[in-house]
Parts: C-alpha cells; sequence; structure tokens
C-alpha cells in the first residue's frame, strides 16, 4: 500500500504487508483498509479506539470512517462500529439487528446505513441536521 500527506499520527504510513487489499476509508487521522479476506486493518491517531479493530471482526464487505470513528459492514447485513463516540456515532441502533444493510457511510461525527428495501437510518451528531433523514428515505423529516 501506498499513502501521502500529513503524518502527525502515522495515518500516512502504511502496515508492512498489507497486501489483496478492496477497499480504504480515511479519517481525519486515522486509516482504514479492507483485505480481501475480510478483515480490516487500521492505523493512525487511536487517541479513541477508532484504529483498534473490535476482536473477532471477519467477514467484513465494506468499510467506512469519520473524524474519529469507524464502521464496519459484515456479510450478514450487520453493523459495527467503533471509536469516539460521544454523539453516539459509534453506537449501532437496535432497528439495524436484523442484518439488512447493504451500504454505510460515516461523516465526521455520524454514521449511515442503507437497509435492503432502500431506506436510510442515520444516528450521531445532528447540529446541521444530519441525521434528519427524509421522510421519502423512510425517516421522519423533523
Amino acid at each position: 500500500g501506498v499513502a501521502w500527506g500529513g503524518n502527525s499520527f502515522g495515518q500516512a504510513t502504511v502496515p508492512t504487508g498489507l497486501d489483496k487489499v478492496v477497499s480504504i476509508a480515511a479519517g481525519a487521522y486515522h486509516s482504514l483498509a479492507l483485505r480481501d479476506d475480510g478483515i480490516v486493518v487500521a492505523w493512525g491517531w487511536n487517541r479513541d479506539g477508532q484504529a483498534t479493530i473490535p476482536t473477532g471482526l471477519d467477514k467484513v464487505v465494506a468499510i467506512a470512517a469519520g473524524s474519529t470513528h469507524s464502521l464496519a459492514l459484515r456479510d450478514d447485513g450487520t453493523v459495527v462500529a467503533w471509536g469516539w463516540n460521544i454523539y453516539g456515532q459509534a453506537t449501532v441502533p437496535a432497528t439495524l439487528n436484523n442484518g439488512k444493510v447493504v451500504a454505510i457511510a460515516a461523516g465526521a461525527h455520524h454514521s449511515l446505513a442503507l437497509r435492503d428495501d432502500g431506506t436510510v437510518v442515520a444516528w450521531g451528531y445532528n447540529g446541521s441536521g444530519q441525521t434528519t433523514v427524509p421522510l421519502d428515505l423512510g425517516g421522519t423529516g423533523k
């Protein structure tokens, strides 16, 4: 792997031996890579645990990085989140426990999941309405 840019927290120092990467994500000062075997590798700033992969996390098909939190989508449609959680951005809503998530995304301090029925679930910081999902996407619109 190759990375560049500021490296004050090791975020641009790719771990030795990292190969077979199929996806990458970048937080404020941490980086994530998803290998083709479903394993996530993280490096960089880890003050809030955003670069500490949860024990037993495997079978991952997608990753996302917020400013100081990280998300993984497993092949069974469930979401795992970790890192800074002051706004609840790393607490996956119980409504997503049914394993029907097909895509994930992360903003600075909020997280999003797209369900297989086309609806969106958002959680975390909502200071600018970023977790207020519009009605036509399955939200309350409030």
